[in-house]
């Protein structure tokens, strides 16, 4: 005879913990122009950008990604997790992961840990796969951490790219909870395109150039990325997959209090909120002292927004991301009462 009892409710990952961290060492476009043919006002007029955070010389991603996860654990009160989520586009090694590294170092081996690699959008992604491990009962508890080193892959003579990328780490943690609570993420919208793969890219390095043989040449082991065509691809996916979210929660553009988008650059920042209607006021942005750093730009941006209250408990967040791949992303949530560790 069929039951009558009634299956549990799936549990939705809540966000209990946040933290973010930079290297000491500020480059501030002074400097950079001390190098390259640029000055400060030509920066900041094309990128929004007045200094960036630089990795000292041995300093890895594994080490940015142990200092704000140690900080985001102490955010959410705890020191034991199940599984740990590191997303980067600059791993310490390309094999083996970093985070399990990672995860020794902060005192959790055991714990399952994998790397995720979606470029910029990596810290949405790995929301997802957070919340899809929580859901599955497989972790009750996960620590997700979006770190990157960009100096160590961006040619520090190319004007177009040094003036972008900083270095950064920023985590948070996420717990088993109900999905009508704050901080529950949810609501999300991924996809990706590798037929333009081609426009952010590292050639060198991977099994593709390594198949060919041959050393590969000076700008094949750096980042390159078609500003022009990343301008207008980041707009267009940012802004339909944040509909996209939108839609599936039954939200209009007037119920988000802030959007969180990828710290890419501050015109585009503008342009993807121009195109949701969103008053540019409601766009959190830090990129003005830290740049782009990748897949730590969310939650850094979140960080700095919450420890300077302008984010606030009760408040409707649209977090939203493009990167290399082509991939992008975006998710929802109700902002939670906490402390974020800087």
């Amino acid at each position: 005879m069929p039951s009558n009892t009634l299956s549990p409710p799936v549990p939705a990952a809540v966000l209990c913990g946040l933290a973010g961290w930079v290297p000491p060492r500020v480059v501030t476009n002074d400097e950079l122009a001390e190098r390259l043919d640029t000055d400060d006002a030509w920066i900041r007029t094309r990128t929004g950008i007045r200094r960036r955070h630089v990795a000292e010389p041995g300093q890895a991603t594994s080490d940015l990604a142990v200092a704000a996860g140690r900080l985001a654990l102490r955010s959410a009160g705890t020191d034991s997790v199940d599984a740990v989520i590191v997303t980067t586009t600059t791993p310490d090694r390309p094999c083996p992961a970093t985070a399990p590294v990672v995860a020794t170092r902060l005192g959790l081996a055991g714990a399952a840990a994998f790397d995720v690699g979606a470029v910029c959008t990596g810290f949405v992604y790995g929301l997802a796969t957070a919340a899809g491990l929580i859901a599955s009962g497989v972790a009750r508890r996960v620590l997700l951490i979006g770190a990157d080193t960009y100096s160590t892959i961006v040619d520090p003579l190319d004007r177009t790219n040094a003036i972008i990328f900083g270095d950064g780490a920023g985590a948070v943690v996420l717990r088993a909870g109900h999905a009508d609570e704050p901080g529950a993420v949810g609501h999300f919208d991924l996809g990706s395109d590798g037929a333009h793969e081609e426009l952010i890219t590292v050639a060198a390095g991977g099994s593709r150039q390594r198949a060919t043989g041959g050393e590969p040449t000076h700008a094949e082991r750096h980042f390159a990325m078609r500003g022009k065509e990343v301008y207008r691809h980041a707009v267009t996916r940012m802004a339909a997959s944040a509909r996209t979210a939108l839609s599936e929660a039954g939200w209009k553009t007037d119920d988000v209090d802030h959007f969180v988008p990828h710290q890419a650059n501050l015109r585009i920042l503008h342009s993807v909120a121009d195109d949701l209607d969103l008053p540019r006021e409601r766009c959190v942005a830090n990129i003005d002292a830290v740049g782009n750093t990748g897949a730590a730009s969310i939650p850094l941006a979140l960080a700095d927004a919450v420890a300077r209250q302008r984010i606030r408990a009760g408040e409707r967040l649209l977090l939203t991301a493009f990167g290399g791949g082509l991939t992008w992303g975006s998710c929802l949530l109700t902002w939670p009462e906490l402390a974020p560790h800087l």
